[in-house]
């Protein structure tokens, strides 16, 4: 029986129910987040009319400045999830180190990775951005939180998803079993399940990359994306070309019509050898998210999942959506034609 039209909440109760032993703690840290959603969707929705476009004179671990909205979805999450009493620490893309959970607040087993508002460079010219998160389990009990438990495979997470607030605010997520979305009706105040069981196609028609960087890539990248734009009768070519230049938007697209997103290293450009997108943030979580709808992520040599990071903020390549196009990224890139 279909259970469109239910509750963010309801849905959770539901799977938890399906799982012997659990305790309600997950889906507690998951309703939490809810609400932390809730008030970015908010504030986001009214940027053009108070004073939260901008900047606030900061600067983050990656050395860019901070924007306002960065920084008060970033403080919102933690104070909502802090207090739940179900996570040991949290990790965000705005902090340079691990934020474990002060006293008074008890502590439990989950360890929370974020990106809190990613795409935040489009705030003022209105395009959809977008909150990336996920969860793992730490390895130990109690005692403070090591860097080898929050460096764990992508794998090995818990649960992933993200906030996507453009035109209609949705969530998707995934604890494994399947991948569900959820739109935020702003007169009941409900996220309600409007997509159930996600499966990306194995093949799309669409290919999203930021074509302004085509002089920093290395040969076998640039045949791949000439490739997707030499018409071929009978083999679905030439692809669409959309890019809107927000991580969670061209994801998001891509998720539900098919296709491949990919930002690959730049090998001429020193600043970015290894690609520019977070690998504990950003590329893991979405990963887990297309994996489990049926699709493939790589850095272009091997699955995104499969990779354990070296720290906190390491940077990947990353080529991600329909399982088929993702597959013929990496034949590309290892020079087969």
């Amino acid at each position: 029986m279909s259970s469109y039209g239910m509750t963010i909440i309801e849905h959770l109760l539901m799977k938890q129910q399906q799982i012997p032993f659990a305790t309600g703690a997950f889906s507690r840290l998951m309703s939490e987040l809810v609400v932390a959603a809730k008030l970015i969707s908010r504030e986001v929705n009214k940027a053009g009319l108070v004073d939260i476009y901008g900047f606030t004179g900061e600067i983050n671990v990656y050395g860019e400045q901070v924007q306002k909205l960065d920084e008060y979805a970033h403080k919102t999450i933690i104070r909502r999830l802090r207090h739940t009493g179900v996570l040991c620490a949290i990790i965000s893309e705005e902090s340079a180190d691990i934020m474990e959970i002060p006293e008074p607040f008890s502590r439990g087993p989950y360890i929370l990775v974020m990106d809190p508002l990613d795409g935040s460079s489009n705030i003022d010219v209105n395009i959809s951005i977008g909150t990336i998160f996920s969860v793992y389990r730490r390895k130990e009990e109690g005692g403070p939180v090591t860097l080898d438990e929050v460096l764990q495979k992508g794998s090995e997470q818990v649960a992933a998803g993200y906030f996507i607030y453009g035109s209609s605010t949705m969530m998707v997520y995934t604890t494994g079993q399947g991948v569900h979305g959820f739109t935020l009706y702003p007169s009941i105040g409900e996220f309600l399940l409007s997509h159930e069981n996600i499966q990306i196609p194995k093949r799309g028609k669409i290919f999203s990359v930021n074509e302004g960087n085509y002089n920093y890539w290395d040969e076998n990248v640039r045949e791949y994306v000439d490739y997707l734009k030499t018409p071929e009768a009978g083999d679905g070519r030439p692809y669409t070309s959309r890019y809107v230049g927000s991580l969670v938007s061209d994801f998001h697209r891509n998720l539900l019509k098919g296709g491949i997103f990919m930002y690959p290293a730049d090998s001429k450009d020193p600043k970015k050898p290894h690609g520019k997108l977070r690998l504990l943030c950003e590329a893991s979580p979405l990963a887990f998210v297309v994996e489990k709808a049926g699709g493939y992520a790589s850095n272009g040599k091997k699955p995104i999942l499969d990779i354990k990071p070296n720290n906190i903020h390491e940077r990947v390549p990353l080529y991600i959506g329909s399982v088929e196009d993702v597959k013929m990224a990496e034949k590309f890139l290892r020079g087969e034609r």
